[in-house]
């Protein structure tokens, strides 16, 4: 069975890029392939512009401060990057669905790609597993695809780092 991958892999490959945002069109293509994703096309400047704007909306979406505000941004996401979904096998791997059209640029793609991982990752997951890290000076984004649904943490490193500052505090 192939599985869509577009909820956890497209909200990961978000946060990887706005996290550390790409500093040109190679940059932003090499990256994409790294994440997995088939480029139909060159990418261009236009491309990076594009992909900036797509992480701009979906910075937005984390930091919302109710399910009802982060849901308005995705739609607007949603329907800022609106194609209709279609069955394609493109690169030989299987039959699955890309909600796009074939052969767009590769900021079209991203921001289409983003906006429908984001709503189903919240939707089948949790409309609160998009956030930034719990330690103050840590501003990292990420989507919690824990089995509880309780990352507070972008990484194991925050996590130590936070419960030794609180141990701390307490022995203080």
């Amino acid at each position: 069975m192939y599985l869509n991958p577009y909820g956890e892999d497209a909200v990961n490959l978000a946060a990887e890029l706005a996290n550390r945002r790409p500093a040109d069109a190679e940059e932003l293509a090499d990256r994409c392939r790294a994440a997995g994703l088939t480029l139909e096309r060159p990418v261009a400047h236009d491309d990076l512009v594009r992909a900036l704007e797509a992480l701009d909306a979906w910075e937005e979406v984390v930091d919302a401060v109710d399910e009802h505000e982060r849901a308005a941004l995705v739609n607007a996401m949603l329907a800022a990057a609106a194609s209709y979904p279609r069955l394609t096998d493109h690169a030989g791997s299987g039959w699955h669905l890309h909600y796009r059209e074939e052969r767009r640029p590769l900021g079209d793609l991203l921001f289409s790609l983003i906006a429908v991982g984001t709503a189903l990752h919240l939707a089948g997951r949790g409309m609160h597993r998009l956030r930034r890290c719990a330690v103050a000076e840590c501003t990292t984004l990420f989507a919690d695809t824990s089995r509880t649904g309780r990352q507070r943490y972008c990484s194991q490193r925050c996590a130590n780092r936070d419960a030794v500052r609180r141990h701390r505090a307490r022995t203080a």
